[in-house]
């Protein structure tokens, strides 16, 4: 990469779209936040792409990188806007979703809500074939039985089909050959089968994966098609890649043919900002805390890397309970996600409690005082309420604020109701929806079994800084670090992330008589299959590569992910995988089991350009007391009594400033509360660091 190479990355989320345009590795030109424009989202983003393009005074056409995120392909799932699907199953499996994993995930609930799968049991097909777990074929697919689907699917006026054969992950010709006689016959179809979007033993899972990618496939498709001609219309000449969940890049061909790959693509990027902003200050174990206008993440990242998964679950039925979603099988980094953000709805329920969330007013209609015809109070508008946003300073000065709406609103939907002026409303909400996200990121890590206190916060998103040092305190966290330009935090992360992909074949294998020849070959196609994808977005970048065995007990029903040596396997390598493995058990379980056999169930590849190194952060100078110019009345978040706090602007701040609590620390897209008990100080590039006061 050239010093003066021009990347442009955008972050559509919920509320807001986030835009940044990028110098050489680690120089920000120019950055902005745009409200997201939800029936078409192209727009926003243009609107951002103009605004920073003018900032720095080049034009599209200079662009040499774009890498774009979005929430479309999650809100899709979500909101249920996606096409009208079918299955294909083997004949005797038409009702692998209604059977699921054949348990309550609340057993003792007589009005349990059952996970929404997409596609009812009528819109549910079969076709006589059969194939054996090692791949032989024991009953052909005939032309008859695909005649018969045909008429089925003709007969439910679908708009995509989901194929998932039974075990087409050890031999996929039956899928291929369904796939491609539907292509022929009928070419308006979008047609995902599972072999090529989940080829992983488990028909459940790899069935749930495979329906949710053909049910947003031809939304996406139309989606990416259309803002890509958008920004090429506009003088884009260099390819569009895009942001996956895994935290890595990919083309825009690529995510047409996988889009439940772009799930969460938007919080990955900010998972990889936190992960080498620790990196750079060495720090080895962190809390990631990303809050915008919709939701809040929060991810546990450890070493410099972010948690992974191969699991993740869209659309709970209840909202933290694991199995109430619909499960899919995709790289995927492994984060919290709350409905706790600026736009969050606060009410009174009718037991008389307040709530907040996890509705969002979103950025159609917003916020009350965006005056764009919200009436319901939201988080932001007790943050305006409470004094910690200025007016004058917010979004830029594109988004007028109306702190008497904020007020008037808070008291009619709720202070009536409870007694409480708008200040004590205000306060309230505030509390709550603080309290909600640090019980998430508590749950998250005993989950993981890991503790948050020993942890750094890093926080960011529009909402993040202003309400990072109240969750701290309540989930017990010191010590906060807010980077540069942290409105736009999951945008710059997205620069950072390299062009990769991930592969995973079933291929059951005993330890102890593992055929070695067979695996290599099967690594040598997983290799060769990832490296095509990459170079269609890195062209001939140099590339490397990670393998995975996915290894248990014999007779467990779950795995342990286990690293490989990147090199072909031999038979000395069983003492030692045989250890790894018996490590990393002792250390999730704290026992072993003796006299059991290990068996590895499933195989990955993963292959990716080099990131760039972070460089060492250098010693920041002496402190010294920064000078405000002027203070703010607010509402203090300890004792609910009105202080005066420091206005501090961050650009006027330099390496070494200390600024004690309360003060405000403003910024184009966000402020930073510096709580009561916190003081912050400014390190050698640029990062505010807060530490709880007394224990510095």
């Amino acid at each position: 990469m050239t010093p003066d190479a021009l990347r442009l990355a955008i972050d559509i989320g919920g509320t807001f779209t986030d835009t940044v345009l990028f110098s050489g590795e680690d120089t920000i030109l120019a950055s902005t936040k745009t409200l997201t424009t939800h029936q078409n989202p192209a727009g926003g983003a243009m609107e951002g792409a103009r605004r920073v393009i003018e900032l720095s005074e080049r034009s599209l056409s200079d662009i040499s990188g774009f890498i774009h995120g979005t929430t479309l392909a999650t809100n899709a799932l979500i909101e249920r806007r996606g096409a009208t699907v079918a299955t294909i199953t083997t004949e005797g499996f038409r009702d692998i979703l209604e059977i699921a994993y054949e348990r309550r995930y609340a057993q003792y609930d007589i009005n349990l809500e059952k996970p929404d799968l997409l596609v009812p049991r009528e819109r549910a097909f079969t076709v006589r074939e059969r194939m054996s777990v090692d791949g032989e074929v024991l009953i052909a697919l005939e032309q008859s039985a695909i005649d018969a689907v045909l008429e089925e699917i003709d007969a439910s006026g679908v708009g995509a089909v989901a194929i998932c054969l039974m075990h087409a992950y050890a031999n996929p010709a039956h899928e291929r050959q369904l796939q491609s006689a539907l292509a022929q016959e009928r070419p308006e179809l979008a047609i995902s089968i599972s072999s090529e979007v989940s080829p992983e033993a488990r028909e459940f899972d790899r069935l749930c994966t495979t329906v949710a990618n053909a049910y947003i496939q031809p939304l996406m498709q139309a989606y990416l098609t259309r803002f890509a001609d958008r920004f090429r219309d506009e003088g884009l000449a260099c390819p569009i890649l895009m942001m996956t969940a895994g935290g890595g890049m990919c083309t825009l061909n690529t995510a047409a043919q996988f889009p439940i790959r772009l799930v969460e693509s938007g919080p990955a990027g900010g998972a990889i900002l936190a992960a080498r902003i620790a990196a750079r200050a060495g720090l080895d174990q962190v809390l990631s805390f990303d809050m915008g206008g919709t939701t809040a993440k929060l991810c546990l990242i450890d070493n410099a890397r972010p948690q992974t998964s191969r699991q993740f679950e869209i659309a709970r039925a209840a909202r933290f309970i694991k199995g109430s979603g619909m499960p899919v099988r995709i790289p995927v980094i492994e984060m919290i996600e709350i409905g706790a953000g600026g736009g969050s709805i606060a009410g009174v329920d009718r037991l008389g409690r307040l709530t907040v969330g996890p509705k969002s007013a979103g950025s159609e209609p917003g916020p009350v005082a965006f005056l764009r015809g919200g009436t319901e109070p939201t988080v932001t508008d007790s943050d305006i309420a409470l004094g910690y946003i200025t007016p004058e300073t917010f979004a830029e000065g594109h988004i007028a604020i109306d702190l008497k709406a904020a007020k008037h609103a808070l008291d009619r939907v709720i202070g009536t109701k409870l007694g409480l002026n708008a200040t004590g409303t205000a306060d309230g909400v505030s509390r709550i929806v603080d309290e909600s996200m640090a019980s998430a990121g508590r749950m998250h890590a005993v989950e993981s079994g890991k503790e948050l206190g020993t942890r750094t916060m890093i926080a960011f998103g529009g909402n993040g800084p202003l309400h990072a040092t109240r969750v701290a305190r309540s989930a017990g966290v010191n010590q906060i670090v807010i980077p540069p330009n942290p409105g736009v935090g999951s945008a710059v992360g997205f620069l950072y992330a390299p062009v990769s992909f991930e592969i995973v074949r079933s291929r059951y294998s005993l330890l102890e008589s593992i055929e070695v020849n067979a695996i290599n070959t099967l690594f040598d196609a997983m290799i060769s299959e990832a490296k095509q994808v990459v170079s269609q977005g890195a062209g001939d970048a140099p590339t490397q590569t990670w393998r995975t065995a996915f290894m248990r007990y014999s007779g467990q029903g779950h795995e342990i992910e286990i690293p490989l040596p990147d090199r072909d396997l031999c038979t000395t390598d069983i003492a030692p995988l045989t250890h790894a493995f018996e490590e990393e058990y002792r250390k999730q379980f704290s026992r072993l089991v003796p006299g059991m056999q290990i068996e590895i169930l499933n195989w990955s590849v993963r292959v990716a350009t080099f990131g760039s190194e972070a460089p060492t952060l250098a010693d920041a100078p002496i402190s010294r007391p920064a000078m405000p110019s002027q203070t703010r009345p607010i509402t203090c978040d300890l004792t609910g009594q009105t202080v005066q706090a420091a206005l501090i602007a961050r650009p006027d701040l330099r390496a070494g400033d200390y600024v004690p609590g309360p003060a405000l620390i403003t910024e184009p897209q966000t402020t930073t509360l510096v709580s009561s008990d916190f003081a912050a100080r400014v390190d050698a590039i640029g990062n505010l660091v807060l530490t709880r006061k007394g224990t510095e």
